[in-house]
């Protein structure tokens, strides 16, 4: 039967939209299934702040009335300041099956041709601040929270629709029986003891509108300047912070201040992916058991954010943010910890990761493609 692709609407029919990836993955040792009252909730517009400054379409096909796979296509005000000719996509869900993956880009990248657009980004779902890039090298174990999952055949269908790699970024894992460099404990300890006016706190999540702003200040500034960044408003930060609240453990999210100001933020999660993937996508009927059993046998972590204003980037902030984070991990018992993702071009960051002994394990990449 021939591959058909339709329009759909989020999240109304998010139930076939999602049956989608159950079937692309079927058989996936490796694949965590997402919960499904999350993403309807995620592809609502009246529930997801972004929907405010972006506007996105969402294409599902079908074979012989079998969802097999799916697409989206999306405008955002504030890439647009950058990069007015430009969309980009997300969601291209598919198995190795040239059709499907055919198809499914003519409908999304017609919708960005319609649009006025030149140029198509992605796999964004929805922007750089969500989910992206396409693994290309790390097939051999599940991805940790918030962190995408596809086949090892995926980048071969993008290149043959003419796709060309825009960025790569990295994983990096350090692992726990490593450790830490002397040099890394004495820059730390130096450090805080010369700078009495700089203090590392543990968030907290009783303070949370305080914390909030904390964190929106810092994030907007750090990452000005990094490639593809996007500003977050308050809203959309209030609601991605309310997303992952339930995983956030103070043990191993601090920030820095200096002098009472907010100068940088570490966020380290654990890795709730270990929960989330025997729930199957539900809570019921034995969602709940998996949730409430499994959680303290989570053993990894990832390094979700670590970001320093760029007034006091001339300060070696991430030394005691990280030694404050790995012994933290070293007392849980975990087994390393995954500090993603980095730009290939953030050769800051990678440096600093390397001297911790951090190894790249992991390789997504961001395409490009003129319309």
């Amino acid at each position: 039967m021939a591959v058909e692709v339709v329009q759909v609407q989020l999240p109304k029919e998010i139930k076939p939209f999602l049956d989608a990836w159950w079937y692309v993955y079927k058989g996936d040792s490796h694949w965590v299934p997402p919960l499904r009252f999350e993403r309807k909730e995620f592809f609502d517009p009246k529930k997801n702040p972004w929907f405010q400054r972006g506007k996105a379409a969402f294409f599902l096909a079908r074979r012989d009335g079998q969802p097999v796979g799916t697409i989206s296509a999306q405008l955002d005000q504030t890439v647009h300041e950058k990069d007015p000719d430009t969309g980009l996509f997300g969601f291209f869900e598919f198995k190795d099956d040239p059709e499907v993956a055919d198809a499914l880009w003519k409908a999304a990248s017609a919708w960005l041709l319609s649009q006025g657009m030149k140029k198509a980004r992605g796999p964004f779902n929805l922007t750089i601040n969500h989910e992206c890039g396409l693994l290309v090298d790390g097939f051999d174990g599940d991805p940790l929270v918030l962190m995408t999952y596809n086949g090892p055949y995926c980048a071969g269908h993008y290149e043959r629709l003419g796709m060309t790699k825009a960025m790569d970024l990295y994983a990096y894992w350090l692992d726990s029986k490593k450790p830490v460099p002397e040099t890394i404990k004495k820059l730390a300890d130096r450090f805080t003891q010369r700078h009495p006016e700089v203090k590392i706190r543990p968030v907290n999540l009783k303070d949370f509108d305080n914390e909030l702003k904390a964190l929106l200040t810092i994030y907007n500034d750090a990452w000005e300047d990094n490639w593809g960044a996007v500003r977050m408003g308050e809203e959309e930060m209030r609601k991605t912070v309310e997303g992952i609240k339930p995983m956030i453990d103070p043990r191993f999210c601090y920030f820095a201040e200096v002098n009472g100001e907010p100068a940088a933020l570490s966020v380290t999660l654990p890795d709730y992916n270990q929960v989330v993937k025997p729930m199957n996508g539900s809570l019921l009927p034995f969602g709940w058991y998996h949730y409430l059993t499994r959680r303290s046998k989570v053993d990894r972590l990832r390094v979700l954010v670590l970001g320093v204003r760029r007034k006091f980037q001339h300060m070696p902030l991430g030394a005691p943010l990280y030694m404050r984070t790995w012994e933290a991990g070293l007392a849980a018992g975990v087994v390393g910890a995954e500090a993603s993702w980095i730009l290939e071009s953030n050769s800051r960051m990678r440096g600093a990761l390397e001297k911790l002994g951090g190894q790249i394990y992991r390789t997504y990449r961001i395409y490009e493609k003129v319309l």
